[in-house]
């Protein structure tokens, strides 16, 4: 590769670095440990079966005033009915929230009248809302539920409703890459947040991924260091070959990524770390 495109490559990541959400779970105590996060620094709060949507909302509150770019996620599944969901968009344009993630979300029961982000999405649509950006999930390695082709259908109606997606955590670039292609090729022209695995140690790592349904690209965890009996002495994963896989195709614009979402697994300070030092080294090779 020429040394100009070598380059164009590091200005490209460097950008994507810059432009990236930090997803973290709402728990006590997490207004003090992003104090670290400089202004306008992007956050996606996460909606989980357990705490539910009220936990996410109550972050966001206790954030309002931080400067920073905060992104819900209202997981359909947690949604009771209608009322409550005009409930959440008026405490969401009370504090002037412009982006939010709409996910199915893990629930294995809805809690109410919304199976799916495409239910929910199309309420919020009917009911109103002042969203500048709709974020959808998507899946390059598949769902257990569903078929890759019911997937893709789904991603397709998504559009009429959001203006970006978020792709499942992966930790092979190239499926990555097909998958994005596959999916342009077919029509789907929203802009893609590619979704990175922060520090962590691998170990839990490798657990929490085939838990979600990204156990084959997980693999490549055992194989770049080994047998499995040896990860827990392994030093944590970081992921640097996953940004050298991928670094080439940044700057293809018919892919439209605009930036990553790093799973951070709620190990904020070494994932801020590791992408800080990452946007300096490649800062400085463009």
């Amino acid at each position: 590769m020429r040394d100009a495109d070598l380059k164009s490559n590091s200005a490209a990541m460097a950008g994507r670095l810059e432009r990236s959400y930090l997803e973290i779970v709402p728990v006590p105590g997490m207004e003090d440990r992003l104090l670290q996060l400089p202004e306008q620094a992007y956050v996606a709060i996460t909606c989980s079966p357990t705490k539910g949507v009220d936990a996410t909302l109550d972050l966001l509150e206790a954030l309002a005033d931080r400067h920073l770019l905060l992104v819900p996620h209202i997981a359909a599944r947690m949604v009771r009915d209608r009322h409550h969901l005009q409930d959440i968009l008026q405490r969401l344009t009370r504090l002037k929230i412009d982006s939010v993630f709409v996910p199915g979300g893990d629930a294995p029961n809805p809690l109410g009248v919304y199976s799916s982000s495409l239910d929910l999405l199309r309420a919020m649509a009917e009911i109103g809302h002042t969203f500048k950006d709709i974020g959808v999930a998507a899946h390059p390695e598949g769902h257990p539920l569903l078929s890759d082709s019911q997937l893709q259908s789904l991603l397709l109606e998504k559009q009429a409703y959001a203006t970006y997606l978020v792709t499942q955590m992966c930790f092979d670039p190239e499926v990555l890459i097909r998958w994005l292609q596959n999916m342009r090729r077919a029509g789907v022209t929203l802009p893609a947040w590619i979704g990175l695995p922060g520090v962590a140690d691998r170990a839990r790592l490798f657990t929490l991924s085939t838990r979600i349904g990204v156990g084959q690209s997980a693999r490549i965890l055992l194989k770049q260091k080994g047998l499995f009996r040896r990860m827990l002495g392994v030093k944590p994963y970081r992921p640097d070959e996953l940004l050298r896989g991928l670094a080439p195709h940044l700057d293809d614009k018919g892919m439209s990524v605009p930036g990553f979402h790093l799973y951070s697994f709620n190990d904020i300070e070494r994932t801020e770390q590791w992408r800080l030092e990452c946007i300096a080294r490649y800062e400085a090779e463009a």
